[in-house]
């Protein structure tokens, strides 16, 4: 598809250079020599990219992009400026406006500048398309897995069982990761004296740790590289979304908020909420001890599996930092072997 360009500029001659330039690129370009003249286009046109001299008789460009900016945000806006007039030009930059050239300008900066506007333009766009789509599907099995929660009686552990056997799978999980830290979780829970519901809720909570990443992408999820940044902010949502999906069913509000607190640390540099001690929820600090014992001691894509000393001295160095240290002292007491039984399988 061919983007359309508007020039916006009193000097036809300026304008019938861009255009020609532009139109040698196959770009489709419209001319305006002043701003009313510009809307009337913009009126009956899409637009991709306008050129806008700033200094124009009657409305200036300045009130053109701020006036653009207000109808379509996303349209790309490059501003033609004199050397004298730079204050101007930053103003319009923190306005919205994408670049600016200064005149006299050489015609194949302005076709370069341009390129680059158009290509970032349209992935801004496809971005943006991309998170809406996401957003949806995320809102689509949000609201189905609500309805099917809402639904179950007594055949329900064995319903979210299956689910997160299936989560597992999806991250190529060995085994059932979620299935044995809900074995330690439970197990460590009532070495600390839990017992009813309070277990069974710290049970349900490691089981379905993960479940919000049914909201993330398989670009990002299955990634073997390490994740960019922008990967890793769309990767922390998981316990937000996560907690989204099962909070508003009624026997699983406390588990959700083990969900939404997985990946706090104890000092408080953990996320979403940077919580601190025991601001934490026990169960979620008991599930931060567990699920480095697991995630050291089974296989790993990019790795093969720990020995259980190296999971030890892992929970044994970060102890007030990442691990609240008495839940850690009693994990350390506890003997190798019933770790082992709750795994069901032999560390190396």
């Amino acid at each position: 598809m061919m983007e359309h360009i508007l020039i916006v500029d009193d000097e036809e001659m300026i304008r019938d250079l861009l255009s020609s330039a532009l139109a040698q690129e196959e770009y489709v370009c419209h001319q305006a020599s002043n701003v009313d003249e510009a809307f009337v286009i913009l009126g009956e046109q899409p637009v991709d990219l306008v050129i806008s001299d700033i200094m124009m008789p009657g409305r200036s460009g300045v009130e053109l992009l701020r006036d653009l900016k207000k109808i379509d945000p996303d349209i790309a806006v490059l501003m033609i400026t004199g050397l004298s007039d730079m204050n101007t030009a930053m103003e319009c930059v923190h306005l919205g406006a994408d670049d600016y050239i200064t005149k006299p300008f050489g015609i194949n900066r302005v076709v370069l500048t341009v390129k680059n506007l158009i290509e970032r333009r349209c992935l801004a766009i496809e971005k943006k398309n991309y998170q809406v789509s996401l957003e949806f599907k995320v809102m689509e099995q949000t609201s189905q897995i609500r309805k099917t929660m809402n639904e179950l009686s007594s055949a329900y552990d064995n319903t979210l069982a299956a689910l997160v056997k299936a989560l597992d799978a999806r991250e190529k999980e060995v085994g059932s990761h979620s299935e044995r830290v809900m074995n330690f979780a439970s197990f460590l829970g009532a070495k600390l004296g839990m017992a009813g519901k309070e277990l069974q809720d710290l049970a349900k909570g490691a089981l379905l740790h993960d479940i919000g990443k049914i909201g993330i992408s398989d670009n990002i999820l299955l990634k073997a590289g390490p994740l960019d940044n922008i990967e890793w902010v769309e990767m922390r949502r998981h316990p937000q979304v996560g907690y989204a999906i099962l909070s508003e069913i009624d026997f699983l509000k406390m588990p959700a908020q083990i969900i939404l607190t997985h990946h706090e640390r104890f000092d408080g540099t953990g996320y979403p909420n940077q919580l601190k001690g025991e601001q934490i929820p026990i169960g979620s600090r008991i599930f931060a001890i567990v699920d480095t014992l697991d995630a050291m001691t089974s296989d790993r894509p990019y790795r093969k599996a720990l020995p259980f000393d190296r999971a030890t001295a892992e929970i044994f160095k970060y102890r007030g930092s990442q691990f609240d240290p008495i839940i850690a002292d009693l994990f350390l007491s506890i003997p190798r072997k019933h770790w082992e039984e709750c795994a069901g399988k032999r560390f190396i």
